[in-house]
């Protein structure tokens, strides 16, 4: 029994309860079915805020670990193994605290086969925590394949006219790299006698160019989640089609756990693998960087320069996490969470003027804000958060993956270069380019759409989805101290690993 009611193990799938009251719902008890899929991812973020509240700050190792073996199989033992550290808990908080925001999001947008969405939301909700907690690499691939299916139909049933399209495009993507990242589970549990994580690391006996080759196994599946330059395609069609609840997840957390298995995989697994392959990384993040924000620019449909942002966003992630020290790591993890928040309200922003309007290209629009003078205030700070702006959460996250960037710089041989932060700051530049000509052409000059007249401002459903978006922009941008010193002690080990086989390098 302490096994069910272990913290770890209740916000992984309390979202399941949910699942089983609705089943038991007919279609027609719409708002019912929505506030059972509200009221349990609700009670699931408190449970994660139960699991913050026991977890210690300055701690470097993993907490509220709970292991039970699951499966016995020819002399093999996969277990059931969760846990927690500075790597991981901001990533199950964002995860808990977007997805009820995303369900408040699909009150009216959604209904058509409202009994099914909610079903597959929860089990989105639970694959995807599972993979920030799991710790076992048999139990991970699981949760990681899992949040396939339910994004699969959330895309290919609720979303735009090449819907499927879009979710067989994403579905094969991330298969095919996923295939890879198995054959290297495999290989690890066979020659390591586990496919428990800690333990693994702990051997730290893989020769150099066996880490290369399984780095780059693992790097297919994460590089196409992330997804980096050049995989990168599937991306945008996803957003697109995708219902505007399935573009905030997709954006706020899918897309982090290819960056998060870099982290917790690649670069504890496999160091000196990490370091050498670090200046290729880096330079396919400072493309992704410039080629995302160049081509958000031209992009008529407002959901698609979002879209294409991201690619550009998680470049700057990318860059911090092969920066391979404190100050970029910590900025990576901390970008991630801007991401999930500034790129969400974003979506949660397109999503509420298409409902109004049947049309997100920017020619539709102008004047807005004459019209829609709390949604134009909203969106401002959402996109001044979006390109960094001083004060707000994205120049936090930057500012210190520039710095990262630019230590790798000084330290010379082949962790870095100055070019890497000096090319990625243009970026920026771009980022407030694309972000204020959006802002321009949807809010600033003349009505001159009869349409746009009549508009209603935002409703107080709308604003609620909204405001804790806007709370957390300014709480990091102004005071982001709590989120670096939950993760600082849990950045210095990895560091300090890393550091050891920078050292062992020839």
């Amino acid at each position: 029994m302490d096994s069910i009611f272990h913290p770890l193990t209740l916000v992984t799938f309390l979202p399941l309860v949910g699942v089983v009251i609705i089943l038991f719902l007919r279609e027609e008890q719409k708002e019912i079915i929505r506030w059972v899929a509200l009221g349990v991812s609700l009670v699931t973020f408190v449970v994660s805020l139960v699991v913050l509240a026991q977890f210690q700050p300055g701690n470097p190792d993993l907490q509220l670990v709970i292991r039970r073996v699951w499966i016995q199989v020819a002399g093999w033992d996969i277990a059931y193994h969760l846990g927690v550290d500075g790597l991981s808990i901001l990533l199950v908080l964002l995860t808990t605290f977007l997805t009820p925001i995303s369900i408040l999001s699909t009150w009216t947008a959604i209904e058509e086969r409202v009994k099914e969405f909610m079903i597959f939301f929860l089990l989105l909700e639970v694959g995807m925590v599972g993979v920030f907690l799991a710790l076992d690499l048999f139990l991970f691939y699981i949760f990681w394949e899992f949040t396939l299916v339910p994004m699969y139909f959330l895309i290919g049933i609720w979303g735009g006219p090449r819907r499927m399209y879009a979710a067989i495009k994403f579905f094969l993507y991330t298969m095919a790299g996923s295939i890879l990242m198995l054959l290297a589970i495999l290989w690890l549990g066979i020659q390591g006698g586990t496919f428990s994580l800690p333990e693994l690391v702990a051997q730290n006996n893989i020769p150099a160019n066996t880490q290369l080759w399984l780095f780059l196994a693992f790097a297919a599946a994460f590089a196409i989640k992330v997804p980096m330059w050049p995989l990168h395609s599937w991306l945008p069609d996803a957003h697109v089609e995708a219902p505007t609840a399935g573009s905030v997840i997709l954006a706020g957390v899918l897309l982090k756990m290819g960056t998060y298995g870099f982290l917790r995989f690649n670069l504890a697994l496999f160091p000196q693998a990490a370091v050498q392959l670090a200046p290729i990384i880096a330079v396919l993040a400072v493309i992704g960087i410039l080629y995302g924000a160049a081509v958000s620019f031209p992009q008529q449909d407002v959901k698609k320069l979002v879209a294409y942002s991201s690619v550009s966003h998680l470049g700057f992630v990318m860059l911090g996490l092969f920066a391979l020290n404190p100050q970029g790591i910590q900025g990576g993890i901390l970008q991630m969470i801007n991401h999930g928040i500034s790129t969400g309200a974003l979506f949660l922003v397109v999503g509420m003027i298409y409902e109004r309007r049947h049309t997100r290209d920017m020619d539709a629009f102008g004047g807005l804000w004459k019209i829609m003078p709390i949604y134009g205030a909203l969106t401002l700070i959402v996109a001044l958060s979006s390109m960094g702006l001083p004060g707000l959460n994205g120049f936090v996250g930057e500012f210190t993956i520039l710095l990262g960037a630019w230590e790798a710089g000084q330290s010379g041989g082949s962790l870095g270069s100055y070019f890497y932060a000096g090319f990625a700051a243009i970026g920026v530049i771009l980022a407030a380019i694309y972000m204020l000509t959006m802002f321009q052409k949807l809010f600033l000059g003349p009505v001159d759409k009869e349409e746009n007249r009549t508009l209603k401002d935002l409703n107080w459903r709308e604003i609620v989805t909204l405001v804790p978006l806007i709370v957390l922009i300014f709480w990091i941008g102004l005071y982001p101290k709590p989120f670096f010193s939950l993760m600082a002690p849990a950045v210095d080990k990895l560091v300090g690993n890393l550091a050891l086989s920078i050292a062992a390098l020839p």
